[in-house]
């Protein structure tokens, strides 16, 4: 037990706190600029599904990351796009839509990993590549800090990147404020003559765009290969950290960092003799008890306003 403690406070589980934050944190800004249009969008995890696989494929086939990198932010924007013509098109429930592109992505990729490669649940026998590692001049000589931050994977400070260049967007931005003023209050945003289609739809190729990066990073960062269901839920904790964050990017982040410890406590957990089903369950449990509390405080934040 002494040596899960030393490792819970040590620098490498500081570091691995950031690689374990960066998918959820994407996921979770990905819910944020739907929840900012009035979309209950729940497509992430297929999303990023979807955009790992082809992260994979395309990589092996081109001998590129970069390449691998670009088509699988490509196909979550497609993803996107096909979730806005779904409801605003075919006038189709958004949970609806989301639970059958989520469907599409568990099951969709491994149908087409079986037929590339014969194999149904790991793309080891495809040779895909992975994303740069940075050491950043200068931070990377400072003692701890260095060690922490520098050595990331690219897509983790792209990710961190993004919840501020979202929060710009939201908050200083003409789209933004048509993405807000088409959550809040359609009717009003169309009555000025805003689009409420193309803004709820370019919102969702944002959210699309975000899931695909958390993809690509989870197959072409965090491991070198594609596994079966190999997102484990990151995309529901995302939703999670979002609700959480009130559907505010910055706020999501640290919501997202807060799951991304709990899933390095679990990784800790997980060198002593304890069941793995038990170190497995720990980050869903974090997830559960933080919703339950942030449900409670909401309670009592209404209470007081109209009491």
């Amino acid at each position: 037990m002494d040596n899960v403690i030393n490792s819970i406070f040590s620098v490498s589980f500081m570091f691995s706190v950031l690689r374990l934050t960066t998918p959820i944190l994407l996921a979770t800004l990905s819910s944020v600029i739907s929840e900012r249009a009035g979309i209950g969008n729940i497509t992430m995890e297929g999303t990023m599904l979807i955009s790992a696989f082809v992260g994979v494929v395309v990589s092996a086939y081109t001998g590129s990351a970069w390449i691998g990198f670009i088509a699988a932010v490509i196909i979550g924007g497609a993803t996107g796009y096909l979730m806005s013509y779904i409801i605003f098109k075919l006038k189709v429930n958004d949970i609806l839509a989301g639970i059958a592109i989520n469907l599409l992505g568990s099951g969709g990729t491994v149908f087409v990993l079986y037929a590339l490669t014969g194999v149904r649940g790991i793309s080891t026998a495809l040779s895909s590549k992975i994303m740069p590692v940075i050491n950043i001049p200068i931070i990377k000589d400072i003692p701890i800090i260095g060690e922490v931050i520098s050595g990331q994977n690219i897509i983790t400070y792209m990710a961190f990147i993004a919840a501020f260049v979202i929060w710009y967007l939201l908050f200083k931005s003409r789209l933004g404020l048509r993405i807000r003023a088409v959550g809040e209050n359609p009717d009003a945003a169309k009555s000025v003559g805003i689009s409420v289609y193309k803004t709820k739809s370019i919102a969702l190729i944002i959210a699309g765009v975000l899931s695909g990066m958390g993809g690509a990073y989870m197959s072409m960062g965090y491991v070198s290969w594609f596994a079966k269901n190999i997102t484990a839920g990151r995309g529901w904790i995302g939703i999670a950290a979002a609700a959480m964050g009130g559907q505010h990017p910055i706020w999501g982040m640290l919501s997202a960092v807060l799951f991304g410890i709990a899933d390095s406590v679990a990784n800790a957990l997980s060198t002593i003799n304890l069941p793995s089903q038990l170190v497995l369950m720990i980050p869903y449990i974090v997830t559960l008890i933080a919703m339950c509390v942030y449900a409670y405080y909401q309670k009592r934040k209404k209470v007081r306003i109209h009491g």
